[in-house]
């Protein structure tokens, strides 16, 4: 045991939530706002869902003026789009090396302090909402910390890396907000179908110490991110023979909600940041060719921040990524009113 130091108890989430609590009025607005939300992923809404904004969330600040700019492009497309800010907190890092998110630290050129960090997450996703009336996506790195933020998303993401692992899936089937899961890095979606077809049928198991047993999520769905091949070569999985070939295994599970974002950026994109404005508009135009397409697909997730593309950490450029490449904003807003057009 001497390779785990353990340094102190964490307050447990009821007693963050106690601590910074969410006021009744934001909680009736994000209630509103699922709403709409599952409305689209039930079919109920022919709108369509945009999960973007920064690879991580790195400063409070930005990361709501981002999030202000946002709302404001809401209104104007209101009539055809529900706008997610992405809020990642924490990050997946493929070799464990590296910047691991908001969560971990607060600052990022300091040393990681998760008390301090569990704090920095839960007063930056209430901050968006109270500031902009937008509830917040995120992504479920880890199962157990979902807690501290449940009163607050109204998406969550697990990640290609997590999609296989079980704490993940059977997690996903107690929560009530759509759960989008990505298929793993090697592309293969039966892997992908799997965790759908857990996450949205009932379980019993040990969450956080208790014995749980969950109802199940029906707004469980895919999310298409692109693979890496053998030879380690990122490919697309956003073309049209792919997204037919999803919507027939799809009906081959009899899975609810059968329902799709396609992610713009990572291997669809070849963590090209550019390219997720030609990749969303040969998504829609596919959509326009197939109904069966178009039904299944209900937005995507683009990766966007103030500035285009990225930076080291310390170099201290406002609203510039410090993890992956992202589209900026004036890039990022003709892409949102470009996809309202073509819906």
């Amino acid at each position: 045991m001497n390779n785990m130091n353990f340094k102190r108890k964490l307050p447990i989430p009821k007693e963050i939530k106690a601590q910074y609590p969410l006021s009744q009025e934001l909680a009736e607005i994000k209630a509103e706002r699922d709403l709409r939300v599952a409305q689209v992923f039930t079919g109920e809404s022919d709108k369509m869902i945009l999960v973007v904004g920064p690879c991580s969330a790195d400063r409070e600040d930005a990361v709501l003026e981002y999030a202000t700019r946002l709302a404001a492009l809401q209104e104007k497309v209101a009539d055809k789009l529900i706008l997610i800010p992405r809020v990642y907190t924490n990050k997946p890092r493929t070799t464990g090396d590296g910047y691991k998110g908001l969560l971990h630290q607060p600052n990022p050129e300091e040393k990681p302090d998760m008390l301090e960090g569990v704090i920095a997450i839960r007063r930056l996703h209430t901050s968006v909402l109270a500031q902009t009336g937008l509830p917040t996506a995120d992504e479920m790195l880890y199962p157990d910390n979902y807690r501290y933020l449940s009163d607050l998303l109204s998406y969550i993401a697990i990640g290609a890396r997590s999609v296989e692992n079980q704490e993940h899936r059977l997690t996903s089937s107690g929560i009530d907000v759509p759960v989008g899961m990505k298929n793993p890095t090697s592309g293969d979606i039966s892997v992908m179908l799997n965790s759908i077809m857990a996450a949205q049928h009932p379980h019993m198991f040990i969450y956080r110490g208790w014995e749980v047993e969950t109802t199940g999520n029906p707004l469980a769905h895919a999310i298409l991110r692109g693979y890496v091949n053998r030879h380690g070569e990122s490919l697309p999985n956003y073309h049209y023979e792919d997204l037919e070939h999803l919507y027939n295994n799809y009906c081959q599970r009899g899975l609810a909600n059968i329902a799709l974002l396609v992610d713009a950026n990572h291997a669809n994109s070849a963590k090209q940041y550019a390219e997720q404005p030609r990749i969303c508009k040969e998504v829609l135009h596919s959509c326009r060719h197939n109904g069966d397409i178009k039904r299944m697909v209900k937005g995507f997730m683009i990766e966007s921040y103030l500035e285009d593309g990225c930076q080291k950490i310390g170099e201290g450029v406002y609203g510039k990524s410090i993890t992956d490449p992202c589209l900026g904003w004036e890039k990022t807003q003709r892409l949102i009113l470009d996809i309202a057009d073509l819906i």
